[in-house]
């Protein structure tokens, strides 16, 4: 049989009342043994509170809306966001993978019809969605509210400074272009820019491909000539230069060098293997979590200590 609040209230020895206060977030007021009993008998009994009560009694569901961005969903971002599911899960949070778009419309009526916990964001909310997440009195979390606007710029440059102390003079960085958005591309260019600037290097260039090998060809064609480190976007976007350049008989790193980011699989494979970052996932969902349940008032997220993720360079022969 399914355990009901009164089940609860029974065995813990309290009013229902009670019960309902406690397991709804609105505890503080009960003494911690109270509390402590209360716990311990919905968990003996496998008690799950209704999510609509608690809805009311709160003023926001248990839900927590992620958008993703509209870019290509690899198996980087997969294994963050399997890792937030789970953890978030052990506090009784949901999370709702939502792919941002530019229109605000669908997202203001999510956020009306689940009234989220918190809206979390990889990227900078755009104006309107800050605006329209602040009206509806929602948490909101993206890397401008958390103080990790310098992510992606220390990607870039990393890449860049990588780059130059292997003896690279002309570089260049390669964005990812296709139907779906570039969110992180600027920010990683502006660190290989940087990198060029403290080493009193030119400015890179910058080239832009699909995935494809027509495309990568035109953007081997749209450097200036050989003998030039290319910082890439991903993997995906270092693969796809490669295997033109090895087309058309260039050497690997001599006329020239690639650096990836996301130490996937794919670049693994390649001849020469690719040199690349990876990054601390762990560490990087750990802080996402962290922050998530602080903001939302959770007890125990000290649990999940607010850490910054490192990056590594993977080295490889591309370089």
């Amino acid at each position: 049989m399914i355990a009901t609040s009164e089940d609860v209230a029974k065995r813990a020895g309290v009013s229902r009342a009670t019960v309902s206060q406690i397991l709804n977030g609105r505890g503080q007021r009960f003494a911690e043994a109270t509390r402590e009993r209360v716990n311990l008998a919905a968990r003996e009994l496998g008690y799950e509170p209704s999510s609509a009560g608690r809805t009311l009694a709160r003023g926001s569901s248990d839900f927590v809306i992620a958008l993703i961005p509209h870019t290509t969903f690899g198996a980087t971002l997969q294994d963050f966001f399997g890792r937030m599911t789970d953890e978030l899960a052990a506090h009784g949070l949901t999370l709702v993978l939502r792919l941002s778009t530019p229109s605000t419309v669908s997202l203001g009526r999510v956020i009306t019809s689940m009234k989220p916990a918190a809206v979390f964001s990889l990227t900078r909310f755009s104006d309107e969605e800050r605006a329209l997440i602040g009206d509806r009195g929602v948490l909101g979390l993206d890397p401008a509210s958390t103080g990790d606007n310098d992510y992606n710029h220390a990607i870039g440059l990393l890449q860049g400074r990588t780059l130059i102390e292997h003896g690279h003079r002309r570089l260049a960085f390669a964005h990812l272009r296709d139907a779906r958005q570039d969110p992180f591309g600027a920010d990683r260019e502006s660190g290989v820019r940087d990198a060029c600037l403290e080493a009193g290097l030119s400015e890179p260039e910058s080239i832009g491909l699909d995935v494809t090998p027509d495309d990568a060809d035109r953007a081997l064609d749209a450097l200036s000539g050989t003998g030039i480190a290319v910082a890439c976007y991903n993997d995906d976007v270092a693969t796809a230069l490669l295997s033109a350049a090895t087309r058309r008989g260039w050497r690997v790193p001599e006329d020239l060098a690639l650096i990836g980011m996301d130490h996937t699989t794919l670049g693994r494979l390649t001849l020469p293997p690719l040199t690349t970052l990876d990054f601390d996932l762990a560490t990087a969902a750990e802080a996402a979590i962290h922050r998530i349940l602080a903001t939302t008032g959770h007890a125990d997220a000290d649990r999940h200590p607010e850490r910054r993720a490192s990056l590594r360079v993977i080295p490889g022969g591309s370089i």
